[in-house]
Order: structure tokens, then sequence, then C-alpha cells
């Protein structure tokens, strides 16, 4: 034990008390025995590198490429998207694909290059693959967008997995972002990122790396095109990363540089090319259709560990009803459990569960229930009992349970990567929903075990199915929480099959967001956490995981009344809008502020509210065409350098611009707008893009531009959905979608388009239908026409 496990182990003790804190010294003992009984000492290794080219296999979409001490697999698939592997290595099994693998592209083709490499030719992307195994990407004019140096493999003599690395350069002008939920970002900078989900243990903030949610997922933005890269392995790994610089005409730039390192599993990639929106398309294509949230969850949630009884929920609750704010959902954390044992309830302080839920459904407002995963480990307990019999827990390399250390005390871990084990856990929803519960929050699937020191989770060693494959927690721990969330959502669909399930979960892996979204976890409260969370679901859309947000006001301690006031004023324009904090960090209602806070908070809610039938139509388009709800500004022109390096604001969908209040004591900030009229929707003047301009952001509000020509669908005065047209700059035309949709089942209503002409002080809005054009069948409300311009 080192100087800082010492230190760490000081902290647990004290704070999880005497008890608790000499089971976690036990558990961390535990878990360093076990891994060193149970994973063999590497020992001796063997380099390895491809060596040269040796002969060719054409087949569809590309084909097989033999180096004398490796082979490499490529395909172009149907989609444009470029898989290849190394070694053998298919593209399934994986964790990260939906479905089948896409077909190949029939139009691909593999043929001879110079100097005695091959590439393959297919309509958006050239592939070209040099003599000794170096993998370029082109764009079908042939500028190259990244180029992959020949890997390297760093073999056992006593045999196991191979370590490997695989160095890339991109083009001096790439920024670089995703890997998951990264807190520094959403532009990720030089420095090396671990891609391992980890429970940090305490309130985090920019600088603490890795988090709960981790992925080998890249988005390159570049002048000449956007491109993502995912590499399929979920082993432990890192990613070191170099921007490059240009030579400011000189002609010597230097690349971009990624350096991805695995500790095992296949070298397997796949490459998608084209805009922002056509990658992430065909991303969501690969991995799944987001899914979709019931109406309601678009909505306020209020959520805090420590509400202690139902009497306190429904003074809570009152207290909204009361000052006629806004409330959809109240979140449940595992104080409401008996003994904090999972889908159980403390009849003490919660008497009548059921009750408490109809109550509140009456009044519109859904109860979220939390899950972990760690199951008490004592005789009597349901759910252990029922689990043993299953033979559901993970076990060790010698066929004991393995036992951890959670909220429950000694635990064991369902194993979610056995399709068996996952509808034994689905099933167990059935209390949930029985105690009157509508969704669901996945808490500490990392999955977390409380250690005195070392890691935070199961060992290494820890035995696990992988879909019958078998294997160890090396490869299992990053899909853990995606497993997880699979099995709550496939359970939740069976035992209610006519509503879409709510589930968002604290860890997850590529592909997450076929069963829901996720939210930031412990953020600190901080002018730091504030922007931290911004760069959470800017981070995670661009991988793929549109629903998703912070805990309001941060989750460890008290905010001020400005900074929980302009954290409330970021959250109503995100995905998921929770206020949330831990035990001791006092109160999150907006009312507990004062007077001022509480008038402001109300108009954001209720901005909120109105904006709902655009979220939802941001929902449907998130699920049929992978583009987030949260865009970054050069979402439409990632050629717009000024645009690529603007971190605190964001588009909302296609028609508006939000411009957050970031720090403290600002009442004005500057805004970078991307090309074309943008109006300020407090005072409707107009702004010429692209261009800077200096906007008011009074305590009352933070900036919101909206696009000229936008149609949003909006909630009107009578609550039925009404359009906001927002005026086109003369002789432009705009418009929008529409999805209109106000419930949870699986109707798949269809996307109406709009359309905006103006003639004159006039603006005329139709509707396009196939073979024709109609008038709107909602109300219409005109913005914008008052004239009054300001230059950029």
């Amino acid at each position: 034990m080192d100087g800082r496990d010492l230190v760490r182990l000081i902290k647990v003790v004290g704070s999880v008390g005497t008890a608790q804190g000499l089971r976690t010294v036990r558990a961390a003992l535990r878990r360093r025995r076990a891994d060193a009984e149970g994973l063999p000492p590497r020992g001796a290794e063997r380099a390895r590198v491809p060596g040269p080219v040796q002969d060719v296999q054409p087949g569809p979409g590309g084909g097989v490429i033999r180096f004398s001490r490796s082979e490499l697999s490529i395909c172009v698939t149907v989609h444009g998207a470029v898989f290849w592997g190394w070694d053998g290595a298919a593209p399934e099994p994986s964790y990260a694909l939906a479905g089948r693998c896409p077909e190949p592209d029939p139009r691909a083709v593999l043929e001879p290059d110079k100097d005695g490499g091959w590439r393959v030719v297919a309509e958006r992307v050239t592939v070209v693959i040099s003599r000794h195994g170096a993998v370029e990407v082109q764009t079908p004019g042939g500028v190259t967008l990244r180029r992959d140096l020949p890997p390297r493999w760093w073999e056992p003599v006593a045999g196991g997995p191979a370590r490997w690395m695989q160095r890339s350069e991109v083009a001096a002008d790439a920024r670089f972002f995703g890997l998951g939920g990264r807190a520094s970002g959403p532009r990720l900078r030089d420095g090396t990122y671990r891609l391992w989900n980890t429970d940090p243990g305490r309130a985090f903030g920019p600088g603490v790396d890795p988090l709960y949610i981790t992925m080998p997922v890249q988005l390159v933005v570049a002048d000449a095109a956007t491109h993502l890269v995912f590499h399929d392995s979920a082993w432990d790994g890192t990613v070191t990363l170099r921007e490059g610089e240009e030579g400011a005409g000189s002609g010597h730039d230097r690349a971009g540089t990624s350096e991805l390192r695995m500790d095992g599993g296949p070298l397997r990639c796949w490459v998608v090319v084209g805009t922002p929106a056509r990658v992430l398309l065909v991303w969501a294509s690969l991995t799944g259709a987001a899914a979709l949230p019931p109406a309601w969850a678009l909505g306020h949630h209020h959520a805090r560990w420590g509400f202690g009884s139902e009497q306190e929920v429904r003074r809570i609750v009152s207290g909204y009803l009361e000052r006629d704010l806004p409330l959809d959902a109240v979140h449940l954390d595992i104080d409401h459990y008996d003994e904090h044992q999972v889908f159980t309830v403390d009849h003490e302080r919660f008497p009548k569960l059921p009750q408490l839920a109809e109550d509140l459904r009456r009044d519109g407002i859904r109860l979220v229930s939390i899950v972990d995963p760690a199951v008490g480990a004592a005789p009597g307990n349901a759910v252990y009992d029922s689990g043993v019999a299953e033979d559901a827990f993970v076990r060790d390399a010698s066929g004991r349970l393995v036992r951890g250390v959670a909220w429950t005390g000694e635990s064991v871990y369902p194993d979610f990567t056995h399709a068996r084990v996952r509808d034994w856990w689905g099933g167990h929803y059935e209390e949930r929903l029985a105690q009157g519960f509508s969704g669901f929050w996945h808490d500490m699937n990392e999955p977390t075990a409380f250690a005195a020191f070392g890691e935070s989770t199961l060992p290494r060693s820890a035995r696990h199915s992988l879909e019958g494959r078998g294997g160890d927690h090396r490869e299992a721990h990053n899909v853990y929480g995606l497993c997880m969330a699979r099995a709550a959502y496939e359970g939740v669909r069976q035992l209610l099959p006519e509503e879409r399930p709510f589930v968002f979960s604290r860890s997850g892996w590529a592909g997450m967001q076929r069963y829901g979204g996720t939210w930031s976890g412990d953020v600190a409260t901080g002018w730091p956490g504030l922007r931290a969370s911004l760069s959470l679901v800017m981070g995670l859309g661009l991988c793929g995981v549109p629903y998703s947000g912070p805990d309001v006001g941060g989750f460890d301690g008290s905010p001020s009344p400005e900074l929980f006031l302009r954290w409330f004023q970021l959250a109503a324009y995100l995905p998921l809008f929770r206020t949330h904090a831990s035990l001791p960090a006092g109160r999150r209602e907006p009312w507990e502020f004062g007077p001022v806070v509480l008038e402001h908070a109300r108009v954001a809610l209720l901005e909120r509210r109105r904006l709902l039938p655009y979220l939802v139509t941001l929902a449907h388009l998130a699920r049929r065409t992978g583009a987030p709800y949260v865009r970054p500004t050069w979402w439409s022109a990632p050629e717009d350098r000024a645009l690529r390096d603007c971190e605190d604001a964001f588009l909302l969908g296609d028609c508006l611009l939000v411009a957050p209040v970031l720090d403290p004591g600002a009442d004005r900030r500057a805004v970078q707008l991307p090309r074309g009229r943008w109006y300020d929707t407090a005072t409707e003047r107009a702004y010429e893009g692209p261009g800077r301009v200096l906007l008011d952001a009074p305590l009352s509000r933070i900036p919101v531009l909206a696009r000229a020509g936008a149609v949003l669908p909006v909630r009107g005065d009578d609550g039925g959905l009404e359009l906001e047209v927002w005026a086109p700059a003369p002789g432009r035309t705009g418009g929008g979608l529409v999805v209109p949709d106000a419930g949870d089942g699986w109707d798949e209503p269809e996307i109406e388009r709009y359309v905006t002409r103006r003639r004159g002080r006039q603006v005329v809005v139709e509707r396009e239908l196939d073979d024709a054009v109609t008038a709107s069948p909602y109300p219409v409300r005109v913005r914008g026409l008052g004239e009054r311009r300001s230059q950029t």
C-alpha cells in the first residue's frame, strides 16, 4: 500500500463509518488476492508488426490483405462506413453494434496502388493500404483525412491477450471531440485520456478524468471533412491526442496525432466520413437508434439524495404546485430503500408508496426510482436468494461468488453479460412498476465496489459470460453498465409493452443510446462544474448519446443563488433537465434561493414547458437521424474554424442558438454566430452572421437566438401546439420540421415539413406534402418583423 492508498483509506473510513470502512479494507485485500491468483503474470513478450505485404484476396466491399506476420480484412459497407480488422478480427461479436452488420458495398473495388500497396475505391471514400500495413482514409477527391501507421502488438510468450498500439495522423487543422463523457471537453486538448469507466469517488470538475462513460469513439473535424473513428475493443486503454499545427503559409504543417494503446481485445476499427450530420446518421445505423423518451421525461425532474420520507416528497411537490412551477417527475434516491437493498421499500418512511405515485400522477408528475446493481449478500434477501438459485452473480476464477462492498454492505453483482441473467434482472422491475414508478435511473454501475485502496470495482480476474464466449472483467468492465441498461429496458418493455421505457444510466459504452440516456454523475458545485456540465452533454451527443443532462447546481456543495440560477437556465435547454444533490449539500428547490431566483427560475421552467413540442420533435429526429438535440455551433459549418473553437454555446436543434452564462458576475457575453440571420428571442433584434456579437445577459435570462426562417413547434397559451415562425431575411426562405407526439406509446408520427417565405411585410407558412402544399393546420405566430438590425 503506497502513501496515496493510505490517504484514501483514511478518507474512506471517515466517510462511510468504521464498520463499512473495515469492510472496504477487506474488500480491497480480497480483490488484490483474487487478481494475484486469477490473472497470470504477463512475463516475457514478443513485439510484432505486420511486415511486408505477401498477397491479397479480393472480396465483397474490399478483401483480405496478407502480410508476413499478420493479415488485414477491409470492407466498405453500403452505408459508406469502412471496417477493417487485423488478425482475423470481424465486426461481430460486438456490444456496440445493433443487429446484423451492414452489407458490403458491391461497387467498392480492391485494386493495386503504387509502391506495392493496395486501395479500396468506393463512392464516398478511398482507403489506401501501404505495403507495410499503413491504412489511409481519403475523400473521393484524394484528400487524406486519417493515416493509421502500421500497428504494433506485444504478445506474452506464455500466451494470453496481446497488448497493441495504433498511432494515427490527422490533418494539421483537425480538432478532436468525443471519447465519451469528458469534463474537459467538448474539444479534446492535447493529453492522455483513459478508456476505463470510473467512479472518481468524489465530485469532479474539468480536471478529473476518466469518468463514468468512456468510449473509443473520436469525432475528428477538419476543413476537408469530418470523420468518426471507433476502435471496437472494450478493454482498458489510453488515447493520447496531440493537435497539429499549420505552417502559417510556409507549407511545413505538423499533423495532429492520436495514439491508442489497449491492454487487449481485437484490433478492429470503423471509420465514417462526411458531414457531421451524415457521420452521426451512419453511426446510429451501426450502433442503433436512440431510445425515444416518453414526452414527460423531457420536462422538469426534481431529485435529491435525502428526501427521507413520503411526507417530505409531498411537501416539495406541494411547493411546486402552490407556486405554479411546472414539475414532471420526482426521483427517489437510495434512501427510499429498505436498508439500501435494491428492489425494496422502507415501509416506515414510505408506507403507501403506490398511493403516493397515484396521487402525483393525477397532477401530471411521475415517480422515478434509482436502481443499483449491487445485491446485499445475505440469505433471506429475496433478490439475493433468487439470484443464487439462478446462478446470476459474477464468480471468480475458482468458482466462488465475487463479493464487493456497496451501500448494502457486503454485496454480489449480477453478470449482465449473460442473456439469462438479463432476463432474470429485467423481471424484477415488475416490483418497481407495482410500487408506481414510471422510470429508472441506474447508479453505481461502472460497476463500483468500494475499496479502501486500489481500484473501486470488481477484480479484473472476475469471470463473466460475455454471451457464452467466456472472459474476465478486463473485457466486461466497460460494457457492464450498457448490459445492465439493456436488461432494464428490455424487461420494462416486456412488462409494459404499450409504453416507452424510461431508463438512464450513469455508466455505459458505445451503443448505450439504444436503451436510454445518461446524466453527469457527481459534478462538483462551482463555476468549473457548470462548464463541465455543458462539455459532457455536447461530447456524449457527438458519440451518439443524445439524451443527457447534469445535476443542476452540482452534486456536492451549496451553490450561490447566482450559480444555481445560471445552472438552472442552462439546463432548461438540455435534454435531461434535473435538479439533484447529495445528502449534505442542502436543498435545491428554486424557492430556497430567494424571491429573485424563484421568479427567474419560473421563467426558465415556463419556457421549458413552452418548448416541449420542439424537444419532442428533436427526440424523434435523434431516433431517426442520429442528430443530437444539443449540437456544437459548427454542426452545419464545420469548416468555420471560429465555430470549431467555440465551446461555450450550442445549437438546440437547427432553430435555436443557446449562449449560457458560465462566469460569475456577467451581465453581457460574446456570442460567435454561424452564417445567416439570427434573432435575439428576447428583443427580436436581428444579427447577421458569421461574426461575433455582444449580447445582454441579465440575471433574468441567458441569450437565446433563433435562426431566421425557423419554424418551432411550441405549446400555445391554450396548451395546444402552435408554430412560432421567425421571419426569413428578405429574399430568403426558411423552414422546419414538426413531429406531433404528446404521448409515450410506440406510434411513429409522420415528420411534418414546413416552409416559410417572405412576401413584403408578410410571412407565408405552408406545409409541404409529397404532392401538394397546404396551409398550416396549427396556429401560427410570426416574430422578427420589427426589422431592428445590428451589424456583427
